[in-house]
């Protein structure tokens, strides 16, 4: 049984409130403490939330909610950016499927799942410096607030203020060199199956997208850029001359030029360059330790960002659930989820590449695509290991250490 009564988690985003929920059930008195002053509204960007994710969050109450505001994905269907079929499969046979949807329905679902619940979300709250002393941990505001708990947890994203309050040479996220940007057109592609999700390999970019029971195609494009751009850099700059960009991108390519047509500035996002975390040394020191995106963000690439992160808060709210003492939770922790996420970490970053091949890669994907779905790239033999993940809440985790995690 712990001893831990009282928890500070730091970030409202998908990681925080689901660990706060965990908490909870694991006995821990929870508070999230978000930098942004309000929740933030509009379309965002889209992605997806694999099977083990959602099963995750049936731990603590939420993936009927999830569910409500995401749709299945049950297969995926690669594109030349002609319009010319590179291969199709379906996706791992398990339930429950994949869903996409918006990143902000997701967050918000998950406030309000956590509020239902009885979590205090404390919004205007970004975290500058935390003391940490024989009972607990003091964290120190920007707004000059202070708030003390038994400990803290990091849920704060890939440029995480815990991580390196942890850990001073922590790594940086790693740039790749593909700019991410998304959006929704007033537009649906025709005949596009609606529980598929389309990869378009391009002339010059990679683009994908699902066209949603509204009418609308949600889509998300990755264009070769080795210049580094920051989301606050991104978003300096004009809508309308991203959309112009894209534009020319995707001019020979369908159906990513009839969507971006049918575009409109206010519909899109840009999130400047992608993003992944290397393996991060240090994943807690003393009473504070890290979540989510924080200690393993993942190329979107690899389709498992938001699940690991759901997959790691219930887990860690387990550890200290099972053992009296911080040191002991956070080791068992670490153990049950490095070796996982840096498996996925790996896959993201060579699914990545794949993105900026040239020409004669394109037209060797082409020829290969089918044989390889058959055998090395079978979709159950690559993902079915991850996605058929499951954490069983109520077993002891001496109980999964002892058999080693997947």
């Amino acid at each position: 049984m712990t001893a831990v009564r009282t928890a500070l988690v730091i970030g409202g985003g998908i990681a925080g409130p689901v660990t706060a929920m965990a908490l909870r059930r694991a006995g821990i008195e929870a508070t999230v403490h978000e930098a942004y002053p309000a929740v933030t509204e509009g379309s965002g960007v889209t992605l997806t939330l694999a099977p083990n994710g959602l099963a995750a969050l049936d731990c603590v109450g939420a993936e009927q909610a999830v569910e409500g505001v995401g749709l299945p994905m049950r297969r995926t269907v690669v594109t030349d950016g002609r319009g010319g079929r590179i291969g199709a499969f379906p996706h791992v046979a398990v339930e429950p499927v994949t869903l996409g949807l918006w990143r902000d329905d997701l967050a918000r679902v998950l406030r309000e799942q956590a509020e239902a619940q009885g979590v205090r979300i404390a919004y205007d709250k970004r975290l500058v410096d935390a003391e940490e002393s024989d009972d607990g941990v003091l964290a120190r505001f920007a707004d000059g607030s202070t708030a003390s708990a038994d400990l803290l947890v990091g849920a704060d994203g890939i440029r995480s203020r815990v991580r390196t309050l942890i850990d001073p040479q922590a790594p940086a996220p790693q740039v790749l060199p593909l700019l991410n940007l998304g959006g929704a057109a007033r537009y649906a592609v025709p005949d596009a199956d609606p529980e598929a999700m389309y990869f378009v390999f391009g002339a010059r970019a990679f683009f994908g997208y699902w066209v949603q029971p509204d009418g609308r195609t949600a889509w998300f494009a990755n264009v070769p850029d080795r210049r580094p751009t920051s989301y606050a850099e991104a978003s300096r700059i004009p809508r309308q001359q991203w959309l112009h960009r894209l534009r020319e991108v995707f001019a020979d390519d369908v159906p990513a030029r009839q969507v971006l047509a049918h575009t409109e500035p206010d519909g899109l996002v840009a999130i400047g360059s992608i993003e992944s975390m290397p393996s991060v040394p240090r994943w807690h020191g003393g009473r504070m330790v890290l979540v989510g995106d924080a200690v393993h963000a993942p190329s979107p690439s690899s389709g498992q960002g938001a699940s690991l992160a759901v997959e790691s808060a219930v887990q860690l709210a387990r550890c200290l659930r099972d053992h009296a003492e911080l040191p002991a939770a956070f080791d068992a922790y670490e153990r049950l989820r490095r070796r996982r996420v840096e498996k996925v970490l790996r896959r993201g970053r060579q699914t990545t590449s794949t993105k900026t091949v040239g020409p004669v890669g394109k037209r060797m994907m082409r020829l290969m695509m089918p044989l390889a779905l058959r055998t090395f790239l079978n979709p159950e033999r690559t993902l079915g290991p991850e996605q058929r993940y499951r954490i069983d809440w109520d077993a002891p985790v001496t109980t999964e250490l002892a058999v080693g995690s997947a």
